[in-house]
């Protein structure tokens, strides 16, 4: 998973900075992961159980995802065959073992396998795997929680839901050791549900609680955490597997009643950290808590950049949940806490993938110029690169206002350029220093890097982006923004 021990440079919390990390483990986000024996990690659409001081990460392996990892370059692919749901273990949340496959695509016979959660029933002692399997769902049970699963059941139907069965779900186990299944209805996805998973074994879906109805479209990719006391359940956009902004309603009671819905603090700049809603779940420890937030990157799967997983802390501003959107952060799973690396990307959406189809105006990012600031399919990572051109002359700017910790700071963008513009930069300002830029009015047919460094920011912000003073026909293309800390 790519991943080193850090000094922890910033120490952030729940609403305030929590007490100095002296060292963790570093996650970092936007690429692929690999396991322990550095492997590629591939586990989408699942869920995490602590047991004792390990947790257990259950997810699938799709065919078409290890394609994409292969050769990224070659697009999207529609490949949803299942090779296996896998089993991955870790003690400090970023150096995940492979135990094993927990059941193979031949073991469920083929057919559509996906949004796995695990539970350890207290009756039977058994761990019990819940998935989706085509239009029903199928249960399996290990003695251990690493082991091969058996399967154990299916169900073709849960009561009380508007079209029968459930859409994405997830599984969620309540302090008290209860287990529920979290969804949406299978159609239209506009009813969300909470049902109990039977006491006595986990083996059967109880019938469903119906705790609100979308009036804004369907919601899939469904999710549940607790904090002190208050459940939200998460949800993304109908997009497809695709990035989402994450929307939440949260109750006291689990079965409701739930609050008026409300997008998660923090997803809207870059829809999620440009992913869908995958996992959640709680870290606690000797100093503090939060939530762990796992995003999933499909492969058809969306091509929304590298990676399939990128998990980011939710912390509590009193009730209220909030997201960091980090491209590296480090985590002390012992300590329950957590904090910005040095080599966090503080640019949000920086390859112009969260918005997903084409338009002018990105989420996370400001212009000037109108419509000569779009999109453009073709990017240097992912599907989607930020463009300016016109066949009339022009002046544009495409650019995002970012606050940070005050130090100095490199700022790169790989670009494609036609040439010929009176002044076309990528550049950073109002950090409290001149601007700074570099320019990318030559010709420039393939992608390159281009690099501003010695930013010393000393505000506490910085804006960054590209401008064009352009002559008609000129054009460029920018992509994968990036603004690190070095000093």
């Amino acid at each position: 998973m790519l991943l080193s021990l850090a000094v922890a440079l910033t120490s952030v919390g729940a609403a305030e900075a929590v007490p100095r990390v002296a060292a963790a483990v570093t996650i970092q986000n936007d690429v692929f992961w690999k396991d322990t024996s550095g492997n590629p990690i591939y586990s989408q659409g699942g869920g995490v159980l602590k047991v004792g001081g390990t947790y257990y990460w259950y997810g699938a392996k799709y065919n078409g995802a290890v394609t994409y990892y292969n050769n990224p370059a070659a697009g999207k692919n529609g490949d949803t065959s299942l090779s296996a749901i896998t089993i991955y273990s870790s003690t400090d949340l970023a150096n995940w073992k492979f135990e094993g496959n927990a059941l193979t695509g031949s073991d469920l016979g083929g057919g559509w396998v996906g949004r796995i959660g695990v539970a350890r029933n207290p009756n039977t002692g058994k761990y019990v795997l819940v998935s989706q399997l085509d239009s029903g769902l199928v249960f399996a049970t290990s003695s251990t929680p690493n082991g091969r699963f058996t399967r154990a059941g299916t169900q073709s139907s849960i009561a009380g839901v508007s079209t029968g069965m459930s859409g994405d779900q997830s599984v969620f186990t309540d302090d008290d050791g209860k287990a529920y299944l979290i969804y949406s209805n299978k159609s239209g996805r506009s009813h969300l549900y909470v049902s109990s998973l039977r006491a006595s074994d986990f083996l059967q879906v109880d019938p469903a609680k119906n705790v609100y109805n979308s009036s804004a479209g369907g919601r899939e990719g469904n999710i549940m955490f607790k904090y002190n006391g208050t459940y939200y359940f998460c949800s993304s956009d109908l997009h497809g597997w695709n990035a989402s902004h994450t929307y939440c309603i949260s109750a006291k009671n689990i079965m409701g009643p739930y609050s008026s819905e409300f997008v998660l603090q923090g997803t809207d700049a870059d829809f999620s950290h440009v992913t869908q809603t995958g996992l959640a779940f709680t870290v606690t420890g000797s100093q503090g808590s939060f939530v762990m937030f796992g995003g999933d990157r499909w492969s058809d799967f969306a091509g929304n950049g590298l990676g399939y997983n990128d998990w980011v802390p939710v912390t509590f501003s009193g009730s209220t949940p909030v997201f960091h959107s980090l491209s590296q952060w480090t985590v002390d799973a012992a300590a329950g806490t957590w904090a910005v690396a040095r080599g966090n990307n503080y640019v949000l959406n920086p390859g112009a993938e969260a918005d997903r189809v084409a338009q002018n105006d990105l989420a996370g990012w400001s212009t000037t110029g109108g419509a000569v600031n779009s999109n453009k399919q073709g990017g240097h990572t992912g599907r989607w690169a930020f463009a300016q051109s016109s066949s009339s002359a022009y002046t544009a700017s495409r650019y995002q206002d970012i606050s940070l910790p005050n130090g100095t700071y490199t700022l790169s963008a790989w670009v494609k350029s036609s040439g010929g513009q009176k002044k076309a930069t990528v550049f950073a300002k109002n950090f409290g220093g001149s601007e700074v830029s570099a320019s990318i009015s030559q010709s420039l047919g393939s992608w390159t890097k281009v690099t501003v460094s010695g930013i010393a920011v000393t505000n506490g912000s910085v804006q960054v982006g590209v401008f064009s003073d352009a002559n008609s026909g000129n054009w460029v293309n920018v992509d994968d923004f990036s603004l690190v800390q070095t000093g």
